[in-house]
């Protein structure tokens, strides 16, 4: 019998094993050419303390203090969960609580390839938690029609960029549904596309990309990026209840790398707010998802180093995203710089360069700057010179206060 070749999903489980990042017979190269801008060894490119990091709530005080949980969830109490853990919870609340909720996509009854919707068949059933055939087209059109008749699906794509083959349902059918049927109620709205986003380390062409800017261009949709296990969970309840379709994009590096005290009761957070991380008064930096970790790790060296003051924002919602927001910390500021993985052309830091431009002109002190991943397609083992890294985002700022 002829061997047949493994399918791209076929190797997904594999390429995602935790591995080195260079194989041995490659270290050679990569040290006698370097396509990063810091040499090896450098202080500043070290790898994110994510134990330590501020962005994370490691008490309890600390997770419970945001002022966007309601005042029940504030007294109650928390625990130290994962990112996919929350993710977890989120849908296993939103099952309990409406009848409606349905979950499928692809293997999404052993857990899935990042296991966020373990053990949920189990406990809801397979007539709300069930396995869907290879087909991205297939599973979103089925969401589609399922929200049209008054259910809150939320539909897994294995990862962010098998979504493709489902961009028509997405873009045609989805987002302009709730438009062209008027004033008769009906719309898609309850329907959530969940999918992991961005690179993992060794992801290479086909599970690292990151698209978010492609939805972002089309009305009707939301597009929602969490930082966090807190921000994962409250954004996702959020999701499920909107009557609007949303496209939420799960960092997959911070699955099981970002760990904090999230509360324990259900909350919702706001699907149409940015979120100051860091106030500071000489720099405004924006950015969302992973690349917040490197800014965080810049913005603390520059400090450092520079005397300056850095304001950290993360856009949580990319689209519509949180203009008043940005604005008036760039206004304070006068300077801004925009961090994201995916590629500089027409991404999202356009859209807010282009908006600061053209209402806080006048209260520049410098260029707008973008940092961004490299116009390239993801090679193996070139996934870190891609995108920003400390070294990168540090420059900028650097850049920016001296202009």
């Amino acid at each position: 019998m002829a061997a047949r070749t493994p399918s791209i999903r076929a190797l997904s489980r594999y390429l995602l094993r935790p591995r080195p990042f260079l194989h041995p017979r490659c270290q050679h190269q990569s040290q006698s050419k370097r396509y990063s801008a810091a040499a090896a060894g450098a202080r500043l490119n070290g790898t994110v303390e994510y134990d330590t990091t501020p962005l994370l709530h490691h008490t309890s005080p600390s997770a419970l203090s945001n002022p966007e949980l309601p005042e029940d969830v504030r007294k109650g109490q928390t625990k130290r969960i994962n990112l996919y853990t929350a993710i977890n919870e989120a849908l296993r609340h939103a099952l309990q609580t409406d009848e409606r909720v349905l979950v499928f996509g692809e293997d999404i009854q052993f857990g899935g390839v990042f296991r966020c919707t373990m053990n949920l068949a189990a406990d809801f059933g397979t007539e709300r938690v069930f396995n869907t055939p290879l087909t991205e087209q297939g599973l979103v059109g089925f969401a589609i029609g399922a929200a049209s008749e008054g259910m809150r699906p939320v539909a897994e794509i294995q990862f962010a960029d098998y979504v493709f083959p489902a961009f028509d349902q997405i873009v045609n059918e989805a987002a302009k549904y709730r438009y062209r049927t008027g004033t008769t109620g009906v719309h898609c709205g309850g329907l959530v596309i969940r999918m992991p986003t961005g690179v993992v380390g060794h992801g290479a062409l086909y599970h690292s990309q990151s698209p978010e800017a492609l939805f972002s261009h089309t009305p009707g949709l939301r597009v929602v990026i969490p930082r966090s296990p807190i921000q994962a969970k409250g954004l996702l309840l959020s999701s499920i209840r909107a009557n609007d379709p949303v496209i939420f994009m799960e960092p997959k590096v911070l699955y099981r790398a970002a760990v904090e005290q999230v509360p324990v009761l259900p909350y919702y957070l706001p699907l149409d707010k940015a979120d100051v991380l860091k106030t500071g008064t000489d720099v405004t930096i924006i950015s969302y998802g992973t690349p917040l970790y490197t800014c965080s790790a810049a913005i603390a060296a520059a400090e450092k180093d520079f005397g300056c003051s850095v304001e950290l924002i993360d856009l949580r919602t990319i689209y519509p995203w949180d203009r008043a927001t940005v604005l008036g910390s760039v206004r304070k500021t006068g300077r801004a710089i925009v961090v994201h993985e995916s590629m500089m052309n027409a991404g999202v830091g356009a859209e807010v360069a282009a908006t600061i431009q053209e209402r806080a002109f006048l209260r520049l002190e410098a260029p707008v700057k973008r940092v961004t991943g490299w116009a390239t397609h993801t090679g193996l083992i070139f996934e870190k010179f891609i995108i920003p890294d400390v070294t990168r985002v540090y420059d900028a700022i650097k850049k920016t206060i001296d202009y």
